[in-house]
C-alpha cells in the first residue's frame, strides 16, 4: 500500500510545491490538495464534519495551479486533487487544464472528484444542486472523450458538442489511456454505481462507514453485478491516521493507497508532521 498525503495550500500556510519537494524528498508517493474556488459567506450549507468551518476553506489556492508549480520542482510524486469539484467546472477548459498538467508532469496526475456539499458554492457557479451528481458523472464521461479520442463529441444533458480536436492527450500508459478518475463519496448504492460505471476507483474517508469491510464488499458486489471486475476499482482511503496496526488493516482490505493529513500551517511545522509519518514508510 502506498502512502499519500493531503494539504490545505493557502496564502497563509506553508506552499503547495515546497510541501511537494520535502514529500519527495521523504518517500511519499503523492500528495494531494481539496478545492473550494470560494465560501459564500452566508454560510448556510453546514460543514459536513460538524462545528465552524476551517479557517483554510477560504484561502484555498487553485489546484490545477499550484500542482503545476509542485510539478516543475519535482520529479517522482504524484499530484492529485481530493477532490476537485468538477461539476462546477466547465469540462472542455477543465480536460485541457489536466491534460496539460499531466504532460507537464509526465504523468503524475491523480484526479480525485467529488460531487460538492457546500449548496450555495454550487449556487453562485449556476449548478442546481440536486443536479450535482449528474452534471459530475457527465463531465467526467466528456473528458474522457476528450482525453482519448482524436476527434470527440458528446451528447448530455449538461454537456453537449460536436466534433471538436482537443490537445494535448494526457500522458497514455499500458494500465490507463488517462490520468486515474477516483470518485471522493460517501458510501451508498448510487455512489457505488457511479464508480464502477465511470471512475478506476473509490476516495471514501473509512471512518464514515460503521463496518468499512463490509461497504468494500458491497462495492465489490456492485461492480460484479455490473459484469466488472472487481480488482479493476481502486481504494484511496483519506484521512488515515499514522497507525501501523489501522494502516495494517486497511491494506489487508485491498486499499492501493491512504492519504494522512499535513496541516495547513508553516513550513516548519509541516516538517514536523512529514518526519513523523515518513516514519511509517518503512512498512
Amino acid at each position: 500500500m502506498d502512502l499519500g498525503l493531503v494539504i490545505f495550500p493557502t496564502d497563509l500556510s506553508a506552499r503547495f510545491d515546497d510541501v511537494a519537494v520535502e514529500a519527495e524528498a521523504r518517500g511519499f508517493e503523492s500528495l494531494f490538495m481539496p478545492e473550494h474556488t470560494h465560501i459564500p459567506a452566508s454560510r448556510v450549507s453546514p460543514y459536513p464534519i460538524g462545528g465552524d468551518l476551517p479557517e483554510e476553506y477560504r484561502r484555498i489556492h487553485d489546484p490545477f495551479v499550484v500542482m503545476a508549480a509542485a510539478g516543475a520542482r519535482t520529479s517522482r510524486i504524484k499530484l492529485g486533487t481530493s477532490v476537485a469539484l468538477l461539476a462546477q467546472r466547465d469540462p472542455i477548459v477543465t480536460a485541457k487544464a489536466v491534460a496539460s498538467l499531466d504532460i507537464m508532469s509526465d504523468g503524475r496526475v491523480v484526479l480525485g472528484v467529488g460531487y460538492g456539499w457546500n449548496r450555495e458554492e454550487a449556487a453562485d457557479h449556476g449548478v442546481v444542486f440536486a443536479s450535482r451528481r449528474e452534471r459530475l458523472r457527465e463531465h467526467v464521461l466528456a473528458m474522457k472523450e476528450l482525453w482519448t479520442r482524436e476527434e470527440a463529441s458528446f451528447a448530455g444533458e449538461f454537456v453537449s458538442f460536436e466534433r471538436v480536436w482537443q490537445w494535448p492527450k494526457p500522458v497514455p500508459r499500458p494500465d490507463r489511456p488517462h490520468p486515474p478518475v477516483y470518485l471522493g463519496s460517501k458510501p451508498g448504492p448510487r455512489s457505488f454505481a457511479h464508480v464502477v460505471e465511470w471512475c478506476d476507483g473509490w476516495m471514501p474517508i473509512p471512518f464514515l462507514s460503521p463496518d468499512f469491510a463490509a461497504t468494500l464488499a458491497e462495492l465489490r458486489q456492485t461492480a460484479e453485478a455490473a459484469g466488472r471486475d472487481p480488482a479493476t476499482v481502486r481504494i484511496t482511503a483519506c484521512g488515515g491516521l499514522p497507525d501501523r496496526a489501522l494502516l495494517d488493516s486497511w491494506q489487508a482490505l485491498g486499499v492501493e493507497r491512504t492519504i494522512l493529513g499535513l496541516p495547513s500551517a508553516g513550513l516548519d511545522d509541516v516538517r514536523q508532521v512529514l518526519d513523523s509519518h515518513a516514519t511509517l514508510l518503512d512498512r
